[in-house]
């Protein structure tokens, strides 16, 4: 059960005890939304992330969501990926494949990861192809105010300088209208080689969520949600504002220390 689950500028904030009270409820909620959009749509499009986000996905791969999930109509992307090999343990896929598509039966042939063959200028635009012809026949939803896609769900988790998927402070592709998928190759932590969509498709979707835990992200959970140094550059979480859709932070109970005058009742 969340400790508090607040409504603050357009955001839900759902607050935690612990990582594992964290983990059921994230369960929960893909699964309902997973639920939602099968029967809406007959697909659920969904972009995953890296980092301890799967580790925290895990309760998926367990009774009762292992039988009762309709894995066979999602569609599986990647919000973000480090440009390296499949096998790479730096490989976002790799770590979703160990972590959670192999333990559940999901369809190969939905799972939609970059070519890492190729260079990081070439693997984002070819990702973007895929995601354009699967936009056509409406696997991918399409935004009614523009033409992005409008995936299901976009999961998300920040790091303590406040980045999401491969947006980083400061960076010029924060300022990117046009792209759907762009790349980088002067990432701040390793891999420097990068994917990312770009805030225009996440701002698209239809529900977004970002997961965080751990103390070292307090003061950037405190810097987005409390707009705390307003004259400051935003940081790439705080511009993770769907237009349209729903966005809700998880976190734990340490990632919510800082937050201005947070209550932890039930």
């Amino acid at each position: 059960m969340a400790l508090s689950g607040a409504k603050k500028d357009g955001r839900q904030l759902k607050i935690y005890e612990n990582t594992d009270e964290l983990s059921t409820d994230l369960a929960d909620y893909i699964a309902e939304l997973s639920e939602a959009s099968v029967k809406e749509r007959g697909v659920f499009a969904i972009a995953l992330s890296g980092g301890s986000l799967i580790s925290l996905m895990s309760k998926l791969c367990e009774a009762p969501y292992n039988k009762t999930v309709d894995w066979a109509k999602w569609y599986i992307f990647w919000a973000d990926e480090r440009v390296v090999a499949k096998n790479h343990t730096d490989s976002n896929y790799r770590l979703a494949k160990d972590g959670l598509l192999s333990k559940v039966p999901v369809v190969p042939s939905h799972i939609h990861s970059i070519n890492d063959t190729v260079s990081a200028e070439k693997a984002a635009k070819d990702y973007e192809f895929v995601i354009r012809q699967l936009v056509r026949t409406r696997i991918i939803g399409v935004s009614d105010i523009s033409d992005c896609p409008k995936f299901d769900l976009i999961l998300l988790g920040m790091g303590p300088d406040g980045h999401v998927a491969s947006l980083f402070p400061c960076h010029s592709v924060l300022d990117e209208k046009e792209e759907w998928v762009t790349f980088i190759t002067d990432s701040p932590k390793p891999p420097p080689e990068r994917i990312t969509f770009t805030l225009p498709v996440i701002n698209s979707a239809s529900n977004v969520a970002v997961v965080v835990t751990g103390g070292s992200k307090a003061e950037a959970v405190h810097l987005v949600i409390d707009d705390a140094e307003p004259d400051r550059p935003s940081l790439p979480a705080k511009l993770v504002q769907p237009t349209k859709g729903n966005l809700v932070w998880f976190l734990d109970k340490a990632a919510a220390s800082k937050l201005d005058g947070t209550k932890f009742s039930e």
